[in-house]
């Protein structure tokens, strides 16, 4: 595996584990950990042989946001050319909600700023129920980021996520799930073996091109009407009936075995989903 400074990894069974690896700074980013994060997004994004990205925390927590001790009350002072130029390197390496392979969040501890709002961009999310959870923007003086005013409301409604945006108030893993934020609350220990166990799975018995088409109709679908995007959607049906692994995934439920899916991620793929949306 690569060297990272910031971050650890492990493939197993398909799996990519990523954690975040400042426990002494309670895995808060600074911009070597958010360009590295974004690298292995990118390199297990072009590996065929991983099938799921599991991202959880060193220690204790999840992630504190951006390292607000690193430049003080600077810390969010930056020009629109740093941003603009920044932004282009994360979309080059990995965008999250382009992926052909999903992003599980194993948010194993509290998690604040950016330590939440990154997760709101990823597939699903699965928290620790007593853990403390927030968009603390407004009580820094700043607004939220990362695409989070515009995901979070898709996520839990708009008086939710106003709530939670205007105030910037704390709320428990527990509360984040009953309103849909996070797929499962659990007990913190829990978190890490049933987001690893959803994804192997993932890894194991569907199909790598299905799920990296679905996704897509999904985000797309975010953004288009519903006519068009029942249309898009029957395209992608029609087009997936006719490939190897629709054989296959009928043939092993008949014949009770796991499949041995035949098509790739990375060069199998619908050809009207490449189209801009």
């Amino acid at each position: 595996m690569t060297n990272y400074q910031t971050l650890l990894t492990d493939v197993t069974d398909k799996v990519a584990t990523i954690w975040l690896n400042r426990p002494e700074h309670r895995n808060s980013f600074s911009p070597d950990m958010t360009r590295e994060l974004y690298e292995a997004f990118g390199r297990f994004e072009a590996d065929d042989g991983v099938r799921a990205i599991v991202v959880t925390g060193s220690g204790k927590y999840f992630s504190a946001g951006a390292d607000l001790g690193r430049r003080g009350g600077s810390t969010f002072s930056r020009s629109a050319d740093a941003d603009s130029a920044e932004q282009q390197q994360r979309t080059e390496r990995a965008e999250p909600m382009r992926m052909r392979t999903p992003i599980i969040a194993a948010m194993n501890g509290s998690a604040v700023g950016m330590g939440i709002t990154l997760p709101v961009s990823w597939d699903l999310r699965f928290a620790a129920a007593d853990a403390k959870y927030g968009f603390v923007f407004t009580r820094r003086g700043i607004v939220p980021e990362a695409g989070s005013t515009w995901m979070l409301p898709r996520l839990v409604g708009v008086s939710q996520a106003m709530e939670l945006l205007l105030s910037g108030r704390i709320f428990s893993g527990t509360e984040g799930a009953a309103m849909g934020l996070f797929s499962r609350a659990l007990p913190a220990d829990e978190v890490l073996p049933a987001a690893q166990e959803f994804a192997r799975d993932l890894a194991a018995n569907t199909s790598a091109v299905s799920v990296a088409a679905t996704k897509a109709l999904v985000y797309n679908g975010l953004g288009q009407d519903r006519e068009y995007s029942h249309a898009i959607e029957h395209q992608v049906f029609r087009w997936a009936g006719n490939q190897p692994d629709a054989r296959e995934g009928v043939t092993a439920f008949l014949e009770k075995r796991t499949p041995d899916w035949p098509l790739s991620k990375s060069k199998d793929y619908p050809p009207m989903l490449l189209a801009p949306c």
